[in-house]
């Protein structure tokens, strides 16, 4: 097949969290080919990627020819190294993950087979779904056994919320429930040894995105000192080069790749061989969506997918339609060719 166009839109957003999210939340791209198939990815980093993938990526893309995954990798290498310039990290690679993720996407439909097939044999039957949000009785409810909630840090009053927040999930979830913290990268060191000390009769699964993603002899540093604690992390991380300095130096308990920022499902395999070779579990952000619940179905990843439930009756954008949904806390990639998944007309420009 040979790509004849290429197209990446900011979605009109209805439901969106402000800041950040207001014009440089997920783009939708679309590529076409000479056979009359399309396929469709999920990336990051707003209008401004749009602006990448139309003004520069696309010239590197147009009649390229694509007939296997091998073929995909060697255009990632290509658009990766002509994005060095202004690339390597951020919203570059975010464009190029929505990119990849469309050609994953068209391959498997050209094949007739969903992508997690592409990637290898099915290694999971049912994959362990966590809710992350704030309302763990809606989550229990559903059949979750798996929870992480939101901590982050103004003051010290917040060590008595995050404990309050903590013995409410485990009452509500049960003494076998994965239980998780988010700290949103607004944890200093002396705040992450204390809050272990606080939470230690909550069993705390893991501290997520203490400091920042820069600070990784702090975060290495800190797996000693709040152990049985995990530290997990990786979300604002890119490419296997990326990951490779996290190995380097060991910075992480868990690794979080966001499969629509970290450069799609072709960096994700590359950052997968990474973990393998120094034993570090992967357990992608927002793994629930399709984009990297493929990846985690036929892969070495941890048998545990991250879903955002939200709250109950809360307004939201269905941009994807027919994403995976957990049923008793369990999720899993549907049979259907590509992701599994058609775009929402209604909320393209």
């Amino acid at each position: 097949m040979k790509i004849v166009n290429i197209t990446a839109v900011y979605p009109n957003y209805r439901n969106v969290v402000p800041s950040w999210r207001t014009h440089l939340w997920q783009i939708v791209v679309r590529v076409d080919t000479d056979v009359g198939i399309s396929g469709y990815g999920y990336g990051g980093g707003g209008r401004a990627a749009v602006e990448v993938v139309n003004g520069h990526l696309s010239e590197l893309i147009v009649d390229k020819e694509i007939d296997s995954v091998d073929d995909i990798a060697k255009l990632w290498d290509t658009l990766y190294s002509h994005s060095i310039p202004y690339g390597r990290k951020g919203i570059a690679i975010m464009a190029i993950s929505g990119v990849d993720l469309a050609i994953w996407d068209l391959l498997a439909r050209a094949e007739g087979t969903p992508v997690y097939k592409m990637i290898g044999p099915r290694q999971k039957e049912g994959i362990r779904a966590y809710a992350t949000g704030a309302d763990p009785e809606w989550y229990r409810a559903m059949g979750f056994t798996a929870h992480k909630f939101s901590q982050t840090w103004t003051s010290d009053v917040d060590y008595e919320v995050a404990i309050e927040r903590s013995e409410k999930a485990r009452k509500l979830m049960g003494q076998n429930a994965l239980l998780m913290i988010d700290t949103y990268m607004t944890w200093n060191r002396e705040v992450t040894i204390k809050m272990a000390d606080h939470l230690k009769n909550y069993n705390i699964y893991w501290f997520e995105d203490v400091l920042t993603p820069d600070d990784l002899i702090g975060q290495s540093e800190l797996r000693r000192m709040v152990n049985p604690i995990l530290i997990s992390g990786g979300e604002h991380e890119f490419t296997h080069h990326g990951f490779k300095n996290l190995a380097d130096a060991g910075a992480l308990d868990i690794w979080q790749p966001d499969i629509t920022w970290c450069g799609g499902i072709t960096a994700g395999l590359r950052i997968l061989e990474i973990a393998q070779e120094h034993g570090i579990p992967v357990v992608p952000h927002r793994g629930g969506e399709v984009w990297g619940l493929h990846l985690i179905a036929a892969s070495s990843c941890a048998n545990l997918a991250e879903v955002l439930p939200g709250s109950r009756n809360a307004a939201k954008d269905d941009l994807w339609i027919g994403e995976a949904s957990a049923i008793n806390g369990v999720i899993m990639p549907s049979e259907e060719p590509g992701f599994g998944v058609t775009v929402n007309k209604d909320l393209l420009p």
